[in-house]
């Protein structure tokens, strides 16, 4: 992981090495999805940037679906954890 902040990412990990389980990932394009949001709140004209925001929210739309479909426990946890609108 590279610029990710970790303090995000561990409380939802299973174990020390994870970074592959839906809930980490949820995590990792939330805290990718905000800074994207802050730069295009300065360069409105990105076309690349927004791009990529609507590539990444759809990512996380897709973990959070797959979640609440298998483990509605660990989805209703995240939800709340990154005040997350569901």
């Amino acid at each position: 992981m590279s610029k990710i902040s970790t303090d995000l990412v561990k409380p939802f990990q299973r174990h020390e090495k994870d970074n592959g389980s839906p809930e980490v990932q949820i995590g990792i394009l939330t805290e990718e999805i905000g800074t994207l949001q802050e730069h295009l709140k300065k360069h409105p004209q990105d076309v690349d940037a927004k791009r990529s925001l609507l590539k990444k929210v759809a990512r996380r739309r897709k973990y959070l679906r797959y979640l609440k479909e298998n483990d509605i426990e660990r989805y209703t946890l995240v939800a709340n954890k990154l005040k997350l609108k569901v």
